[in-house]
């Protein structure tokens, strides 16, 4: 199998002769496999006057020079579905377009040669049961059959995918754009970009050196161009090019006389591929963070004109250490001839993950940008966006890809760093609740946080730092990852008690904020939602669905004066809701404002028995239940200090969150910890109000539910009013889902477990089957036992059923109970009124 040469070369363009359209439905710009993969699947679903536009040539940029790894494997729950998808769609697209691609599916091994890389195996294999990935578990002598020109000196076993292996980037990217002109897609080249205006209407004037193009929408997918595309509407796309290496050798007598093709195998201590190519060997490492080089220029001064398909200069030494160790595992490399070192760019993001769908902040602007593994992505991806566009909601949830996870916090400092720490975070381990530090804090810091960084061990969520947990003296201090129960289990119980007993405080300034007000905010939010709005001065538990009736999103609703509400939603959903509201008033013509006012107002949760006596002392309102009852607002001056405050708890106790003015967000916690010294008051963490969340029976977005659930299966009944007057989004839909009945439930599950607890996503299993999976888990200090939410199949769901949950290569007992394990405190003081009554 012979690959395009890697030389620079001189390209000689000519005109396309064809005359083009000058409307569209939807303008894909960019032809590497990503964009080219979109055309290809909006064409097949019957959309009509799809045009492509490519600057140069059909994979110019990182799609031409790539190694074309495929695998089915990933860490990410639905990311596996693109895998998926990825890879069903090569096996079968040289048949349907007649165009060869170069597959090759000997299979993958991920190489564990530590003990702890054998527990991120079994930690990854327990999330890969209730998926259709074919994935396996393998021994040493089983790795030796596959690929036996391994040293299996400190081979401890393998992580094994069947149907893995490389395509060739180039054909693929051509039978792709062989697929979308046999489906009725236009593809034009050259043709560079040169304006993208907005129309009043919400769509776009494409420019170009050949003439204008209405379209209906524009996805970007331009690889190292986006910044350069993104910034002619005003948007500065966090993507950084990287340079990745990888060597390919001469003939190696002993790969040549095998009757098999290698598998590719990633060394996960060595931080590398190595696959078979030809009757040679490919190599290609990650190095650390302080030998990677970015091109950091190009986000400076832009591309340079006329980069397309070259190349930069290569580097071994950079790479020897890598080198060293593939030369220790594989023994054959030490003699083989090295013909060609490939240096080239590839895009990457802050967190290396892509920036995939509709992006906030312009009507009718997608991206498809920021892919480091663009060749196993371009496939699924494709698949994914053709179905959102189409249809008009995502397939499934893919929330960790969103575009509008970033925002203006995300300076090219901080890109520059992270994607240093990424690049040589590509074979880390990957243990649960992971923090990388790189880049942090950001400009994103709350009022208290110079006041609790030394105390506490933070989180990043969104751009903010909000503290997990928090040391005392004595405590193992610090972020020390592990996939068993490790330094902050204790600590997080501590707080857990102060919260059941006493009160604490906790920071939840990243929670997104919303004003909406105006002559129809009341029509528009009874559109979007799924539940009645709330009185003036009442708050309420509201959610966004999709129009076939899946929760796009979880907000807090409270209605401060006649048609001005406040929305808070979830740290990581802030211009992911944000988006969805503004699209439905651009749509529907409301006469509302909607203000984010995240960055202004800090958030602090009081919670725990003593939460009202505390306070009591800080204002003159009074804070009885009888004066202040649960889900109320009420502005009030707290210390002298003018705030909203809201009586709910995430916690399920006792509580009020405090909306305060940025400014003055310290003074307020400072003279809450002062008042509350007599009552025992203390600081908790996100972990402790997980923990305390669960216990309590309480759902959490992006868990329990998302765009993969429905509201229904959920158990979120309560919070549906199918019967309101309002036609909200998804309510036809709903109401056939309840006349039909549902297939599984969500339900509560504890487990007996050992020095290991639940995360969530889990595999579920009854007498050898998988029937299910968790959704997110903890240990209950309160009820002293590990408890999880699952979903489940409807006959599976009664208290005493008995099933199985897999973890770290066990399965432990666990069995569906009542929940909540742990009464809310408004349902324990209910109860015990009920019973003096």
């Amino acid at each position: 199998r012979l690959r395009p040469d890697r030389s620079s070369t001189k390209i000689v363009i000519r005109p396309d002769p064809r005359r083009w359209k000058d409307v569209a439905e939807t303008v894909i710009i960019g032809g590497g496999c990503v964009g080219v993969s979109l055309a290809y699947h909006l064409a097949k679903a019957g959309q009509k006057d799809v045009v492509l536009l490519e600057k140069s040539e059909l994979t110019a940029g990182s799609t031409w020079h790539a190694a074309g790894l495929t695998t089915y494997y990933h860490p990410g729950i639905n990311l596996k579905k693109v895998h998926y998808h990825s890879i069903k769609l090569y096996e079968s697209l040289e048949a349907e377009t007649g165009q060869a691609v170069g597959f090759h599916q000997p299979g993958s091994i991920r190489i564990a040669s530590t003990p702890v890389r054998v527990d991120e195996l079994k930690y990854q294999m327990a999330r890969t049961h209730w998926h259709p990935t074919p994935q396996w578990l393998i021994t040493p002598e089983k790795i030796k059959e596959l690929f036996p020109l391994l040293n299996m000196d400190k081979v401890l076993a393998g992580l094994y995918n069947p149907g893995d292996g490389h395509i060739d980037p180039y054909s693929l990217t051509m039978a792709l754009a062989a697929g979308a002109r046999m489906y009725g897609a236009q593809i034009y080249n050259p043709a560079l970009v040169s304006g993208l205006t907005p129309t009043s209407d919400g769509k776009w004037d494409v420019q170009t050196p050949h003439g204008t193009i209405r379209a209906n929408r524009i996805v970007n997918a331009t690889g190292f161009w986006a910044r350069e595309v993104g910034q002619q509407i005003g948007f500065d796309h966090p993507t950084i090019p990287v340079h990745h290496q990888y060597v390919v050798t001469a003939t190696v007598p002993e790969v040549k006389a095998l009757k098999a093709e290698l598998p590719v195998i990633r060394d996960l201590e060595g931080s590398y591929y190595l696959r078979q190519e030809r009757d040679g060997l490919l190599f290609g490492p990650y190095e650390k963070e302080e030998k990677m080089v970015l091109q950091d220029s190009w986000v400076r001064d832009g591309v340079p004109p006329g980069f397309g398909k070259e190349l930069f200069e290569s580097d071994l030494d950079r790479i020897m250490h890598h080198v060293e160790m593939a030369m220790e595992m594989v023994p054959v490399l030490k003699n083989a001839d090295i013909i060609n070192i490939v240096s080239g760019p590839i895009t990457y993001t802050p967190d290396l993950l892509p920036m995939v769908g509709p992006h906030q902040g312009a009507r009718n602007y997608w991206t498809a940008i920021g892919f480091g593994y663009g060749v196993i992505h371009a496939g699924g991806i494709g698949k994914f966006l053709s179905d959102w566009i189409v249809t008009g909601e995502p397939p499934y949830d893919l929330i960790e890809c969103d575009p509008n996870r970033y925002g203006k916090w995300t300076t090219v400092p901080y890109l520059c760093a992270k994607a240093r720490e990424s690049y040589g975070f590509n074979n880390v381990v990957g243990y649960p609740k992971e923090e990388r530090f790189a880049g942090r804090p950001t400009n994103r810091t709350s009022g208290v946080y110079e006041l609790l960084k030394g105390k506490a061990s933070m989180g990043f969520h969104a751009g903010w730092e909000q503290p997990h947990w928090f040391y005392k003296p004595g405590d193992n201090a610090g972020y020390k990852p592990s996939f068993r129960r490790t330094n902050w289990f204790g600590p997080v119980g501590r707080e857990c008690k102060l919260v059941m007993e006493k009160v604490g405080v906790v920071d939840l300034t990243p929670f997104g904020k919303f004003m909406v007000k105006g002559k129809d905010s009341h029509k528009l939010l009874d559109r979007l939602f799924a539940n009645t709005m709330p009185k003036v001065g009442l708050t309420n538990i509201s959610h966004m669905l999709t129009p076939t009736g899946r929760v796009y999103a979880e907000v807090t609703i409270t209605q401060l004066t006649p048609g001005e509400f406040l929305l808070i939603t979830g740290s990581g959903s802030e211009l992911h809701d944000l988006r969805w509201m503004e699209k439905e008033v651009a749509e529907g013509a409301y006469d509302v404002d909607i203000s984010n006012v995240t960055e202004e107002i800090g958030v602090l949760g009081v919670a725990g028995p003593k939460a009202r006596d505390v306070l009591q002392k800080l204002t003159q309102e009074d804070m009885s239940d009888a004066s202040f009852k649960f889900l109320h607002c009420k502005p009030i001056q707290l210390g002298g200090i003018n705030l909203r405050a809201i009586r709910i708890s995430y916690t399920g106790e006792l509580g009020w969150e405090l909306y305060i003015p940025h400014k003055d967000m310290a003074a307020v916690y400072q003279a809450i910890m002062a008042a509350g010294e007599d009552e025992g008051i203390d600081n908790f963490g996100t972990y402790a109000m997980s923990s305390l969340r669960l216990e309590k029976g309480f759902r959490g977005w992006g868990a329990e539910m998302n765009c993969d659930t429905n509201p229904l299966e959920a158990g979120l009944d309560y919070f549906i009013k199918l019967n309101k007057h309002a036609d909200f989004i998804g309510k036809a839909a709903l109401q056939e889902i309840k006349a039909k009945g549902l297939k599984r439930k969500l339900s509560y599950i504890t487990m007996e477990t050992d020095d290991v607890d639940p995360e969530g996503n889990e595999t579920i299993w009854l007498n050898g089957k998988v029937v299910g999976n968790t959704t997110s888990g903890a240990y209950s200090y309160t009820a002293q036992q590990s408890l999880a939410f699952a979903y489940l199949p409807v006959e599976l769901c009664s208290v005493g059923q008995k099933v199985e949950v897999e973890m770290l290569g066990r399965k432990y007992p666990a069995m569906v109970v009542q929940e909540p394990l742990v009464l809310t405190e408004p349902t324990r003081t209910r109860l015990q009124k009920k019973s003096k009554a």
